[in-house]
Order: C-alpha cells, then structure tokens, then sequence
C-alpha cells in the first residue's frame, strides 16, 4: 500500500478575489522505502503537494491519505495524531530551537507525546545522523551541514511512515548537501519511510528513485530511475 497517495487532487486559493489553482488533477503515490523529488519552476506546485501531503492543507477537490487515512473530514485532533505519529518535516532553514541543544532538539518531540524513552531514542537518532560528539552542542555552535542533519534527525525520531523535506540543501554548499542527500536516501531505505523532497537541485533529483515534474500545478512528466 502506498503511504502517501493523491487521488485526483486539486487545490485552489484565492487571490485578490480570484480564484488560483495551484494543483489541478494530481494523482501519484509514495510506497515505503521510495524516495521522490519533486521538481519544476517556482510555483509550479511543489510546496503546495508537501503542504497537502503533510496534512498542514487540504485539497479542494480530490483525496489525499497518508498511511491509508483520508486527511480531509478528519477531526482536529485526529489530524493532530496524524502529523505527530506519521509525518516528519525538514525545512530548508533547519527550524531548531536555538536554545536547545542537539540532543534536546531531537528529544523535544517525543517528549511533548509524553515518551518516556526520549533521551535514550534522541541519541539514538542522532548517531544515525553521524553526529557522534556533538549532541550538547547549541544551533549556532554547529556548522549548516549538522543543523540540517539534527533536524532530520529530529524529524525521524517519531518512526513517521512519511518524511517531506522543502529544498533542504537549500542553504548548502554543494558538497554538504550531497552529503545530505545521501543521508536522507540511507535514512529513507533503513526507516522504510516514503519521502518527498521539494528540490530545485539537480543532485537531489540524480538520487532519487522517482522524479515528479510539476508544470502550472500539473505533473507533467514522472520517470522513474
């Protein structure tokens, strides 16, 4: 079964009184252990589809599941669940609390479900991540390269079955987000998640197991590697 699967998807906003369509007849699917890039110009559609596939939006006609559950008609609480126990995001700006360490960063999540195994998982996590060393460090006493991977790491230590990254090699130099790239596809096999990356990097697409292209919020083109 697919873990994230769009079924005829349309998503519309509005803007200055008309109506935008930023997604219009999507269909596609994730299975575990796949890795797909998202590609195509600025507001083609990429940062919409994570938003959808997230369940942080809502399509306006069309289904979107993730893990086999329709994200539309669900309870406030329900979605909640869903984002906590399912999903796992990575920012291109990294999005860690600067006060916190490593460790602490990583750890927060699991602590707000009320996990009692928190340190023990957060550090288990971030040696996946190859930061051995430097988990009491602080945000600014890290290098762009370790920010982005405790973020991964923190958005893996719930076990989610969906990982969505918007440009997360973004703020990199080309040689730390190859490093990057190669983690999140090691992460994506050894997790068995489905991951979507929204990228404009050609290295990120090169990794991938399927390339999505989006054009005026239609997949225009899908190749599979």
């Amino acid at each position: 079964m697919a873990l994230v699967e769009f079924r005829n998807v349309g998503k519309d906003y509005a803007s200055d009184g008309q109506k935008v369509r930023a997604l219009d007849d999507v269909s596609l699917s994730v299975a575990a252990g796949e890795l797909v890039a998202l590609v195509g110009r600025s507001g083609c559609g990429k940062s919409t589809l994570l938003n959808l596939a997230g369940a942080m939006d809502f399509p306006t006609s069309g289904t979107v599941l993730i893990d086999g559950h329709p994200t539309s008609g669900a309870s406030d609480q329900q979605l909640t669940q869903l984002r906590r126990d399912k999903v796992g995001f990575v920012f291109q700006s990294f999005q860690l609390l600067h006060t916190l360490s490593a460790v602490e960063n990583v750890e927060l999540p699991l602590l707000l479900a009320g996990r009692s195994d928190a340190r023990k998982s957060a550090l288990r996590h971030l040696h996946a991540a190859q930061l051995d060393g430097l988990e009491q460090r602080l945000p600014h006493q890290l290098s762009g390269g370790q920010m982005q991977r405790v973020a991964i790491a923190r958005a893996l230590v719930n076990s989610p079955r969906v990982l969505l990254a918007d440009e997360p090699t973004g703020n990199l130099d080309t040689a730390t987000g190859n490093a990057i790239l190669e983690l999140l596809l090691r992460l994506t096999r050894d997790q068995n998640t489905a991951t979507l990356i929204a990228t404009h990097s050609a290295d990120a697409a090169a990794i991938a197991d399927l390339i999505i292209t989006l054009r005026d919020g239609k997949v225009a083109d899908i190749k599979r590697q």
